[in-house]
């Protein structure tokens, strides 16, 4: 899986290509972790070429979600399809995270 990372407007802009499983989540989760300790609470993560993640990938993403609001911030999550829009939904995360 590939990441790029990018502040833009005082957003964290993520953008995920490939699949999302426990060992890249990691990875990820102390990369946006430490965009928070920086003082970025406001995340938009860019799924559009994600074809998988697994549910250490969904973790990530909620302890993300979670912590940002402790800070004030919001995750957004744009271009959901196919298999991981049908996680989302099955999972019902599409009620938690703002979708767009």
């Amino acid at each position: 899986m590939r990441q790029e990372i990018n502040i833009q407007d005082g957003q964290v802009l993520v953008s995920l290509y490939g699949s999302l499983y426990v060992e890249e989540a990691a990875v990820l989760r102390q990369k946006l972790l430490m965009n928070i300790e920086k003082g970025y609470s406001r995340f938009v993560v860019n799924l559009a070429n994600v074809d998988y993640i697994d549910s250490s990938g969904l973790g990530v993403l909620v302890a993300i979600h979670k912590r940002s609001l402790q800070h004030g911030g919001s995750v957004a999550i744009t271009g959901l399809k196919g298999t991981v829009k049908e996680l989302f939904e099955l999972t019902r995360l599409n009620k938690v995270f703002d979708i767009q």
